[in-house]
């Protein structure tokens, strides 16, 4: 079996760089328009630029996504910032080439023809790709992969890869939120809002809670209990394949997809750890990986997260999509923040993300190797003056720890503490 791509998304440079240093072979971003994420960080083209030549000098890719269903007003602006991106590959100082396009529309698919003829192109699940024809067609036009839409089974991805174009790729979601509409194209939030999800700037209303109202009784709402919480008619579970990982590389998947450009830098260090060692273990063997299953399960799970299923892979779901207690997330740990360096006295800096304080019991989350549990004996400001607590958020910190981290080290803290 070959060894698939584990992609990972990142929505500031900073989480960019995590997900490179933690494991991914390549990572897709935003740009600061048109690529489904409006509320993300997203990156301005200098910001592109210098993750792009982070991640290349340590052989990751970098895929900026442009998968927004374009209207006509959008068409200039996609075609200058399709020229930007060329112009970028091609600069005398530095020049910073995105290894793909990630796109959905066939009009935007035709600008970047037209502005970047060598562009490598992807076709984005937002495209609806649901049969093998689909990726012959998009073959045919140039593109050198597709996405495969999420409600399609394993054993159609199975018979899809088996039927594909020589040098066409599949790439599959394997982990991270689901949306409640076929292939992510949903309305609900246009048209309660005005904010329209296919162009990046959905509210999520498939969160907000429901209730029912028969046609002739206005103003009457009906029950439909779910629970004393509320009822979530169109809540979606979180897919997460990690215990299936066998199963993927079966398939011949190409590039296995992780959802979450909204997620800060644990979630991405975490989730990208344990599928990287996950897919290495069990290439290497299957003993190996059922082995370690449990310490993979437990690390995709220690990040927030809503109630996980498998989503259409073995069939249709037996549970509802919407068969959860609340729209409310679930997490085990605080990210506290990244280590950026050491000094002589054995300290650490970080950057504050969450309150903590002196005698508090954390984790060291170790880049390569498994977690330290440390204590922190001591927090001090950036002109050394000691502090009992961390309650400013972006605080720039020296921690003296009881145990050894290093940059690139995520500390985080498990909430029973």
């Amino acid at each position: 079996m070959k060894k698939p791509e584990l992609l990972m998304p990142a929505g500031s440079l900073e989480v960019l760089k995590v997900a490179v240093m933690y494991g991914a072979d390549a990572v897709y971003i935003g740009g600061e328009a048109f690529g489904l994420r409006a509320k993300a960080k997203n990156f301005s083209l200098e910001e592109m630029a210098e993750g792009i030549d982070f991640a290349h000098e340590r052989g990751v890719k970098v895929y900026v996504t442009a998968n927004i269903f374009a209207h006509n007003r959008d068409l200039k602006e996609i075609a200058v910032y399709f020229r930007q991106l060329r112009e970028l590959s091609t600069r005398q100082r530095k020049p910073a080439r995105p290894d793909a396009l990630i796109l959905s529309d066939p009009g935007v698919f035709m600008l970047a023809k037209q502005e970047w003829p060598d562009a490598e192109i992807h076709i984005s699940t937002q495209a609806n790709n649901t049969n093998v024809q689909t990726w012959r067609f998009w073959y045919e036009l140039g593109a050198k992969r597709a996405v495969a839409a999420r409600e399609l089974t394993l054993e159609e991805l199975r018979e899809i890869r088996r039927q594909m174009p020589p040098g066409m790729e599949l790439e599959c979601f394997v982990h991270g939120a689901m949306c409640i509409s076929y292939s992510g194209r949903c309305l609900l939030s246009g048209y309660f809002t005005g904010r329209n999800a296919n162009l990046g700037e959905c509210t999520h209303p498939c969160r907000w809670k429901y209730a029912v109202m028969e046609e002739s009784r206005p103003g009457e709402y009906l029950p439909v209990e779910e629970n004393e919480r509320g009822t979530f008619l169109f809540n979606s579970r979180d897919l997460n394949l990690i215990a299936h990982i066998p199963e993927l590389l079966e398939a011949g998947i190409d590039s296995f997809k992780v959802e979450g450009r909204m997620k800060n830098a644990l979630y991405t260090a975490a989730v990208a750890r344990a599928y990287r060692r996950a897919i290495d273990d069990c290439l290497e063997s299957e003993e190996k990986y059922r082995a370690n299953l449990e310490w993979y399960r437990q690390e995709t799970e220690s990040c927030t997260h809503r109630p996980f299923g498998t989503g259409f892979y073995f069939g249709r779901p037996m549970e509802p999509a919407a068969a959860y207690e609340s729209a409310a997330y679930v997490s085990e740990t605080i990210y506290l923040g990244l280590v950026y360096e050491t000094d002589a006295k054995g300290r650490v800096r970080m950057e504050q993300r969450n309150k903590f304080c002196t005698g508090d019991r954390i984790e060291i989350l170790k880049r390569q190797g498994g977690n330290l549990i440390a204590t922190v004996e001591k927090i001090e400001d950036e002109q050394g003056r000691a502090q009992d607590s961390a309650p400013h958020a972006k605080q720039s910190l020296w921690l003296t720890l009881s145990a050894q981290a290093g940059p690139w080290d995520i500390l985080r803290m498990r909430k029973e503490n």
